[in-house]
């Protein structure tokens, strides 16, 4: 039986409805993992783009105009290909890639306005990322974490009420109203970033879990790009908000 894991990419049926494709090739972690070093590859080759395009310009707001275009292209394209990715998986091989390249496109701009902010803090974020990355990747395959049913649903429930709040004040500020405590640097404030980095890492944890499940289930070959994929989703949500959390404590010096 497939466990849940609250990455939207990688839900309970995945690997279960793609048993179904008959093919002699199936997919390994260690394919996996490669397609993973590949498709962060790309996006650094994206983000390498416009972050060099920001720093091409004499102000922050001279630099904000000039890649707000490629947050908006690399915000909404990468979602719509997220979304047709996670519903036609057999085109993850192709869509992948070029979502990689867009997402990188969105987070040069975006780590080029937190670097102007905050000089040094993206080879924090990403440093802090690589090491959470690896660390819990070591303390899964040692079994120090280990993913139980009652693990798996409370990382959910979290990542579900992540995704609400998240929501609701998007909703809220639309309508004017002073949700200054999720973005200044309080220590309500920091307190809910360390929460939410928490559950972003421990996604990772369920990540692991899965691929290794398909693995053994034998899932088609392609299901190494779409894994890849998934995983790329749970590292670039934990890369922004390590970026948010750093900005948050420099205030505070």
């Amino acid at each position: 039986m497939f466990g849940k894991s609250s990455n939207p990419a990688l839900g309970k049926k995945v690997f279960e409805k793609s048993l179904a494709d008959k093919t002699t090739s199936t997919m390994t972690v260690q394919g996996t993992a490669n397609k993973t070093f590949l498709l962060t590859l790309l996006v650094i080759l994206g983000a390498t783009y416009t972050w060099k395009l920001f720093f091409s310009e004499p102000t922050i707001e001279l630099a904000m105009s000039r890649v707000s275009p490629w947050m908006l292209i690399g915000g909404i394209a990468g979602f719509v290909i997220s979304l047709i990715i996670i519903f036609v998986k057999k085109l993850a091989p192709v869509l992948a890639p070029v979502y990689a390249i867009i997402e990188g496109l969105f987070l040069g701009s975006l780590s080029g306005f937190f670097e102007a902010m905050y000089p040094g803090i993206v080879i924090k974020a990403v440093a802090l990322t690589l090491t959470t990355l690896f660390s819990l990747l070591f303390f899964y395959k040692t079994g120090i974490i280990k993913v139980t049913q009652k693990f798996r649903m409370g990382v959910f429930a979290a990542t579900g009420g992540i995704a609400l709040m998240y929501l609701f004040s998007w909703i809220a500020g639309m309508f004017g109203a002073n949700l200054s405590f999720l973005y200044d640097s309080s220590g309500l404030s920091i307190g809910i970033s360390l929460f939410v980095v928490v559950i972003a890492a421990l996604n990772l944890v369920l990540d692991f879990d899965f691929i290794a499940t398909g693995e053994k289930m034998g899932a088609p070959k392609y299901m190494e790009w779409y894994s890849a994929f998934s995983l790329m989703i749970t590292l670039i949500w934990l890369y922004i908000e390590f970026l948010k959390l750093i900005a948050k404590l420099s205030n505070r010096n």
